[in-house]
């Protein structure tokens, strides 16, 4: 019996039946039943209900791609999608990769509103388990240690290059986005390396060394594995941190921070972006009072989305077919 999930955690077993959280990239994730003896499945609970046909989900495609070193990295293809709109003869989209938090977490396959946001309206997303990321073995776990700012930046950066080859998107209209440590890859992406033309950075690390003196006790000494110990290699605590190499970054990028966050306080956000202006770069700031380490209210949520799609509007110039508050971008005038 095929079940319709691609992907399923928390899985409990009885003699009787099996429950497991289960979704897809047209399903929410559920919790659901299952009875061993029949095969039959019920769902107990949905995480959410869309009311939006699934004829307007782009569903994904689990890729392999060549990086660094001879090896493989690996990722999910979100190609654009929907059926009330055809793009231009010969016109590729333009592409978002998305760099997952944790940063030794994973993105999966399961129903992602925020994702299917942008391949409605015509960009193709990449979201990247680059090395380091659970899910591909132990020794694809092990590549991000002491090389976190290098294998995730090669891997997105490789990532973007090989839908570029395949002719699937357009080589001047590259994006990279991402939150919390995922907002570290994006920066550091965007000022180690020359691929990408914008970016968004949602509550992202910029300063590695004032993360490993400020980070909450949870995660306390991590960046001993993916970096160096502290104090003892600064230097490469240094080297990596976007902060310290503003004079090499040379697009566009947005930022996202919540005032009240205290994993990754606002002054390394505000840092980069006096860094941007002084520069003459278009960047541009949306903070949001209340907000801690990732957004809550429903309303910031939406207004970051439309934020971002905004600004790639300007970066990109393509016309938007929807009323979106505009966002202040300063040094506009020099795009």
């Amino acid at each position: 019996m095929l079940l319709p999930y691609t992907d399923i955690s928390g899985l409990r077993v009885t003699s009787s039946q099996a429950v497991f959280l289960g979704g897809s990239a047209t399903l929410p994730t559920a919790l659901v039943t299952m009875n061993l003896s029949t095969l039959e499945t019920r769902v107990i609970r949905e995480s959410s209900r869309v009311e939006v046909d699934s004829s307007y989900f782009s569903v994904p495609e689990a890729i392999a791609f060549p990086t660094e070193q001879g090896l493989t990295a690996y990722g999910f293809y979100y190609p654009p999608h929907n059926p009330d709109y055809t793009a231009p003869d010969g016109e590729k989209p333009p592409l978002i990769v998305k760099s997952h938090g944790g940063p030794t977490a994973a993105t999966t396959s399961s129903f992602s509103l925020r994702i299917q946001y942008w391949t409605s309206r015509g960009f193709a997303v990449l979201d990247v388990n680059y090395g380091g990321s659970t899910g591909y073995g132990r020794d694809y776990r092990l590549r991000l240690d002491g090389q976190w700012g290098i294998v995730d930046v090669d891997d997105c950066t490789n990532g973007a290059k090989y839908l570029v080859a395949q002719g699937l998107v357009d080589p001047a209209k590259l994006a990279i986005a991402g939150g919390s440590a995922g907002g570290f890859t994006t920066l550091a992406a965007l000022t180690f390396r020359d691929t990408f033309q914008a970016g968004a950075s949602y509550y992202g690390v910029s300063d590695l060394e004032a993360l490993a003196k400020d980070t909450h006790k949870f995660e306390a000494r991590y960046l001993d594995r993916l970096i160096g110990a502290y104090p003892a290699q600064k230097q490469l605590y240094m080297d990596r941190s976007p902060i310290h190499a503003v004079d090499r970054l040379a697009c566009p990028v947005i930022f996202f921070q919540g005032l009240e966050d205290k994993v990754v306080p606002p002054n390394q956000a505000e840092m980069m972006v006096e860094a941007l202006k002084q520069k003459g770069l278009p960047v541009a700031y949306v903070a949001y009072p209340g907000e801690q380490h990732g957004f809550r209210k429903a309303e910031n949520i939406k207004r970051t989305l439309e934020g971002e799609l905004y600004f790639y509007s300007q970066i990109f110039g393509f016309h938007l077919t929807e009323a979106i508050e505009p966002v202040e971008i300063f040094n506009q005038d020099v795009l």
